[in-house]
This record gives structure tokens, C-alpha cells and sequence, in this order.
């Protein structure tokens, strides 16, 4: 923890990045795995992350972003999409996976099966819609933090037509829902928000011990 909180005052929602700098392969792993090892409810990740590199594909979003121009710019575009609906078949894939991980019977989980299965296959599908596209944003920290340790710059970004990029990247017809962008790469020196002081509440106002 000694460099987590330094780091943390280091970033910030970069407005414009060196098209001439790229996030390294290597980078870009690390990133990925701290995506992946990021908590979810049940620890079922229901969303796709799609890492859009296609320059022509990139130009098309950027006008479902209110022409933004870190959807160009930035070294990596990264969409979380989050899963419309998730249904039986879904939760068995999960648990699968959780027996073979562990190397364990999947009868044994037959009991948090079955009160997972009543937990989230009875919920309205609009709610499910909302509580999966949360799950995304617990993606999103992990990313953050990581990016920050290894001084790459992040810009979460909410400002998208969710249903453009839907009908850009084909997402309905996998069961998808685009949640949140988020743009990977390096600031550029011309972005004089990277001098500014960070705004953040108080402590005394943020928090309260009761």
C-alpha cells in the first residue's frame, strides 16, 4: 500500500492521449487479469469485456459517443457488456466450472445451485438487466487500480448511445448490453487536466462512524 494511494492521486479521466504511445502486450495482460479477478455477485461475471481495436469500427463509435475523442485516440477501447438476461443454462455452466476448478463433485453444489438459481431466475428481466450492467462497474475499479500502478491512463466513460454501440458491435443478438467504455493508453502533454489538483470530498463529510 505504500505507492496504491500516490498512484491513485496520479490518475485521472484523461481527455486526451498520445496516439503515438501503445499499451504493451504484456500490459494489456496484466490489465485483463485484473478484470478477470475482479468480484462480481456470486462471482458470476455476467458480462463480456470486447477490446475493440479495429480502427474503422472505433470511428463508427465514436459518433454513438458524442464524438469523443479518446475513442479514437486511446491505445485500446474496451466495452463492458453486460449479459441481458441470464438464464438456467448459464448458472450450470458456472457451477461446472467451479467443480473442475476445485476438483470437487458438482452434486455437492446442488444446494447453492438450486438457491442461486431461485435468487436470480425469478428476478424481472429489467431488474436482471440493471444488476448484471452493476456487476461491470466492480470490473471497472479492478481496472482502474491496476491501470494506475502501472501509470497507464483510464477514462471511464458513460457518454455513449448504449443502443448504437448495441447495433455497431451485434451485442442483442449474443444477449448483450453495451454498460460502460472505458479507454486505455497515455496522456498526452497537451491535456493541462493532468496538472490540476484532484476534487474530492472532505473525509469529515465523506464519511461517518456511527
Amino acid at each position: 500500500m505504500s505507492t496504491f494511494i500516490e498512484h491513485q492521486n496520479w490518475r485521472y479521466a484523461t481527455k486526451k492521449f498520445d496516439t503515438s504511445k501503445k499499451v504493451s502486450n504484456s500490459d494489456l495482460q496484466t490489465l485483463k487479469k485484473a478484470i478477470q479477478l475482479a468480484a462480481s455477485a456470486y462471482g458470476l461475471q455476467p458480462y463480456k469485456v470486447l477490446i475493440v481495436e479495429n480502427p474503422e469500427l472505433r470511428t463508427q463509435l465514436q459518433t454513438a459517443s458524442w464524438g469523443q475523442s479518446q475513442i479514437v485516440e486511446a491505445s485500446h477501447l474496451l466495452v463492458f457488456a453486460n449479459i441481458s438476461k441470464i438464464d438456467e443454462a448459464y448458472i450450470d455452466a458456472f457451477f461446472e466450472n467451479t467443480a473442475n476448478t476445485r476438483n470437487i463433485p458438482i452434486e455437492a453444489l446442488d444446494g447453492y445451485k438450486t438457491f442461486m438459481k431461485n435468487a436470480i431466475l425469478n428476478m424481472p428481466e429489467d431488474q436482471m438487466n440493471i444488476w448484471t450492467s452493476k456487476q461491470t462497474y466492480l470490473a471497472l475499479g479492478n481496472l482502474l487500480c491496476a491501470a494506475a500502478e502501472l501509470k497507464i491512463d483510464v477514462t471511464p466513460m458513460e457518454g455513449f448511445e448504449a443502443q448504437k454501440y448495441n447495433d455497431i458491435l451485434g451485442l442483442s443478438a449474443k444477449g448483450l448490453n453495451a454498460s460502460l467504455v472505458a479507454t486505455i493508453g497515455y496522456r498526452h502533454e497537451e491535456d493541462q487536466l493532468q496538472h490540476l489538483a484532484k476534487v474530492r470530498k472532505p473525509e469529515t463529510e465523506l464519511f461517518e462512524t456511527i
